[in-house]
């Protein structure tokens, strides 16, 4: 390069300098006129930050330790863990299996119901065990058995039936225990008694403890319901015996109580003929029982009751005793009529002959009914003039109808005899002009004795 422009370049480059340097004071005067500035509005900008929030720089996010991750490191510490398990125990319900909870309905399909127990995870029923429910709907409270915590899919296994059923168990057997009355329905007849749903379960209502009263028609009570009490429970066979009676006879106590208190020997009263056996009567007189017997029943003779009275009949009684603390009341019929031996007529006199039945036959002799209420005692000895006396029932039938003489009359007693044989005369008192001494006849050999 010649020396003539290496001068033209050093002078090239001196320009350039210069401008350069000539930039650089001009920037640095405006930076300091800015800073005067910031200087002088200072004051201005402490007095707005007394009025703003002052805003916080954010925190420069930690990068995440990935070997520490690897390593096993936790964040938490071992009491922070507890403590957050603890606090998310609290919010699950603790099942056992075989434990019967309350549920509610979270969905449902055409196989299966889901149902939430507050656990970690909603159950499974069968939806056949709702068959009896067809309103069945999500939201509603349902009674559950924990049958499996976990199956082999980690699913929850609920049954709906078996809760049913134990809750059922439970409800009776507090019934029992502290005399609560239930509310059951009769399904059918067995024998014995009747077949009665109680809270879904089964139970046994005897024969005898439907009512009171015995019972002709059972099959009126099937398909009627009513409210029972639990008399008996066998846990070993799962067997409840229930009772309607035993509620009556609550009521009747108190009843019967109220009623011996107001009984006077001879006060009548109107009952209804609650039962008939072969040796009396049973009146019902409002709520508690009096019997009638047999020989209360009719001044005449009477073979069975059923001849005098009829079942549910309104009849009128007369109380003849009672037993205030065995509550036995024995009444009389036949005491509201006058005696027929009143009505006998009073010319009837002693040797007169009469008329009369037989109604009853021994071997002794036969009784003789005058007119109804009025019988007197035909005697074997006065059936016939021979020596060789037999049963009365050689003689005479019941039933059958016969003359007699009055043998003895007496009103006061009331008391009467009979004779037959002297409607025919006294073979003997003809004896001697028959058979004279010296006769002679011919006989027929009876007998042998060892006199003769």
């Amino acid at each position: 390069m010649s020396e003539e422009n290496k001068k033209v370049a050093e002078e090239a480059a001196e320009k350039v300098d210069a401008v350069a340097t000539e930039k650089v004071e001009k920037t640095n005067a405006k930076v300091e006129e800015s800073t005067e500035e910031v200087v002088k509005e200072k004051p201005k900008a402490k007095a707005k930050a007394k009025k703003t929030t002052k805003k916080i720089a954010p925190k420069k996010e930690e990068a995440f330790d990935w070997e520490a991750y690897e390593a096993g490191d936790d964040e938490y510490s071992a009491a922070d863990r507890k403590k957050l398990e603890a606090d998310y125990e609290k919010e699950l319900s603790t099942i056992a299996p075989n434990e019967v909870l309350d549920g509610t309905v979270v969905s449902m399909t055409d196989r299966e119901v889901i149902v939430n127990i507050n656990y970690k995870s909603d159950g499974i029923i069968s939806r056949n065990e709702f068959r009896y429910n067809e309103d069945l709907k999500a939201g509603d409270t349902v009674e559950v058995l924990v049958e499996k915590q976990e199956d082999k899919k980690g699913q929850l296994i609920l049954s709906h039936k078996k809760a049913r059923v134990l809750r059922s168990w439970e409800r009776v057997n507090e019934a029992h225990d502290n005399d609560i009355v239930l509310e059951g329905f009769i399904k059918c007849r067995t024998k014995g008694g009747m077949i009665v749903e109680v809270l879904g379960l089964e139970a046994f209502l005897p024969g005898s403890q439907i009512d009171v009263k015995p019972i002709r028609d059972y099959d009126e009570y099937v398909g009627k319901k009513m409210e029972f009490k639990v008399v008996k429970i066998n846990h070993e066979f799962r067997n409840v015996v229930v009772s309607h009676k035993a509620l009556i006879e609550a009521d009747l106590e108190e009843q019967k109580k109220e009623i011996m208190s107001k009984l006077e020997v001879g006060q009548v009263l109107e009952g209804t003929v609650k039962n008939i056996t072969s040796y009396g009567v049973f009146i019902d007189l409002g709520g508690i029982d009096g019997l009638v017997h047999i020989t209360d029943l009719s001044w005449g003779r009477v073979n069975h009751p059923e001849e005098i009275v009829t079942l549910d009949e309104k009849i009128n009684v007369v109380i003849l005793e009672f037993d205030d603390e065995k509550k036995r009341i024995q009444l009389g019929l036949k005491q509201l009529s006058s005696h027929p031996w009143d009505a006998l007529d009073e010319k009837l006199a002693i040797g007169d002959k009469i008329n009369g039945k037989v109604v009853v036959v021994a071997d002794y002799g036969a009784f003789v009914e005058i007119q109804p209420g009025v019988e007197a005692l035909l005697h074997v000895s006065e059936m016939s003039w021979s020596t060789h006396l037999r049963s009365a029932g050689d003689f005479l039938s019941v039933g059958q109808e016969i003359e007699a003489q009055v043998l003895t009359l007496d009103r006061e007693e009331r008391k009467m005899s009979l004779g037959m044989k002297q409607l025919q005369p006294d073979p003997w008192a003809e004896i001697a002009k028959k058979y004279p001494t010296g006769s002679q006849h011919k006989v027929t050999v009876r007998n042998f004795t060892n006199f003769g």
